[in-house]
């Protein structure tokens, strides 16, 4: 099983080759350029280095969010895009769920790992995971304890304290890094882990999946809060109706 998978929910992101149980090649994007200015030389350029014609992928597999909305729609384009053109079917892989798994390598059954990613305006998109015995990358190695959220590191943790109360924790994410002094008044025992690549962990979930593999047309993102663009338009409607976004 051949898979080419791919994750844009933060700027730089990452794409990789997986053949059955193992990662042969992952890569970090750039993240000094867009996504869709460099996404299909980037896409192209992993391939030929190990000679993987795209025609020979069994599979596509994506990272559906959360994470940045632009980032989100180009890269589930382009893999709906790529998955058209060969005529084979998509996996969408729940960001959180992905970070959740490529940090559980390693930790014994019962740890809790918290899935932390920055969503901006001083908020995190947070899921909530614990460790069992199961194969890594399977349906069994993780127990959700709370899926997608979205909201303030405070309210996220007051939200927790009766889940992770004296438990082990692992938090994961740049969301967990960049709020690690929040996590550490909570805990000193909650450890934090950086963000990983995700596109590696996203398709050795996708062969784990092929019952959830869908028609490219069928894949949406995963965006846990409306996008701004909405919100934006909305206020703009209101306003214009004469009416209080608060009303």
């Amino acid at each position: 099983m051949r898979v080419l998978a791919l994750d844009t929910t933060t700027r730089a992101g990452s794409a990789a080759l997986v053949a059955d149980d193992r990662i042969v090649d992952e890569r970090g994007g750039d993240g000094a350029r867009t996504h869709a200015l460099r996404l299909p030389g980037e896409i192209v350029a992993l391939a030929e280095a190990n000679q993987w014609p795209l025609s020979t992928i069994d599979r596509y597999a994506v990272a559906s969010g959360p994470g940045s909305f632009t980032g989100l729609r180009i890269g589930i384009a382009t893999i709906q895009g790529l998955a058209f053109v060969h005529r084979r079917r998509v996996v969408a892989v729940p960001a959180l769920e992905a970070l959740a798994h490529a940090a559980s390598g390693g930790l014994p059954e019962g740890v809790v790992i918290a899935a932390w990613m920055d969503a901006h305006r001083h908020d995190v998109f947070t899921a909530l995971y614990r460790v069992t015995s199961g194969r890594p990358f399977s349906r069994e190695r993780l127990i959700e304890l709370e899926g997608p959220m979205v909201g303030t590191p405070a309210a996220t943790l007051a939200r927790w304290r009766t889940l992770i109360g004296g438990e082990a924790v692992v938090a994961v994410g740049d969301g967990a890094t960049l709020y690690a002094a929040d996590l550490a008044a909570v805990s000193s025992a909650i450890r934090v882990m950086p963000h990983p690549q995700l596109a590696g962990a996203v398709g050795l979930l996708a062969v784990d999946r092929g019952d959830e593999a869908l028609d490219p047309s069928a894949v949406r993102p995963l965006y846990v809060r409306r996008p701004d663009v909405e919100v934006t338009r909305d206020e703009k409607l209101l306003k214009a109706a004469g009416v209080s976004k608060d009303t």
